[in-house]
């Protein structure tokens, strides 16, 4: 039985990212503190890198 994950409004995304960059914690407290996992918290940290133009990769537009 695999586990459907859970979606997240993107200014709930973009919110946590926020605080994550601006030195807040460590990522591990703070998805902890937002109720999400770490593993969640890395992949949202990689697509916002993405977006910016910070790491190569497709971004949501690309991917349309």
């Amino acid at each position: 039985m695999s586990v459907m994950a859970k979606a997240y409004p993107k200014e709930f995304r973009d919110d946590v990212v926020a605080v994550v960059r601006r030195g807040q914690g460590n990522a591990s407290q703070i998805a902890k503190d937002f109720g999400i996992s770490e593993g969640t918290l890395s992949n949202w940290l990689k697509r916002a890198d993405i977006e910016d133009g910070n790491r190569p990769g497709a971004n949501d537009a690309d991917r349309r």
